[in-house]
């Protein structure tokens, strides 16, 4: 009887430590969105690719079709959105996230683009690795839904 209550405990601590390291590569994912945000909305294209994994290895995958590496990726936003009218104000809403193994986790999320002429809304699916100890992303699906 006490194997199994030891058993039970030891189980139930792993789920305990296992909720709370989630919660906390979470909220790290969360910071870095905001991040992202915040240098969009300062129409800093530059720091919002820090929350990139600077590798030649990072894909983007978009209306055009994938794009490979971080300086293609840092060079499609860069001529997409030459200038503050085209980049608006950004707004980034979290739908779903979940752990994949300790090291890669998944981000479902809406965008929201306020500009002129027209308003850009959509959704993207964002894969994370913990590389170095910070959560970058290593895989971006963006689709405009209008």
């Amino acid at each position: 009887m006490f194997q199994s209550q030891f058993i039970f405990l030891f189980i139930l601590f792993g789920l305990q430590m296992q909720a709370q390291t989630f919660q906390k590569d979470s909220l790290a994912l969360v910071s870095v969105l905001q991040a992202q945000e915040k240098a969009w909305n300062a129409y800093d294209i530059d720091t919002f690719m820090e929350g990139y994994w600077k590798s030649p290895n990072l894909v983007f995958c978009g209306s055009g079709g994938p794009v490979y590496g971080w300086n293609a990726t840092k060079k499609r936003y860069k001529q997409a959105y030459d200038n503050q009218e085209k980049m608006g104000k950004l707004q980034f809403t979290i739908l779903n996230v979940h752990a994949l193994t300790n090291n890669v986790m998944q981000l479902i999320g809406r965008f929201q683009l306020s500009r002129k002429p027209k308003n850009t809304s959509g959704y993207f699916t964002l894969l994370w690795k913990r590389i170095d100890g910070e959560w970058k992303i290593v895989s971006d699906h963006t689709s405009a839904s209008s």
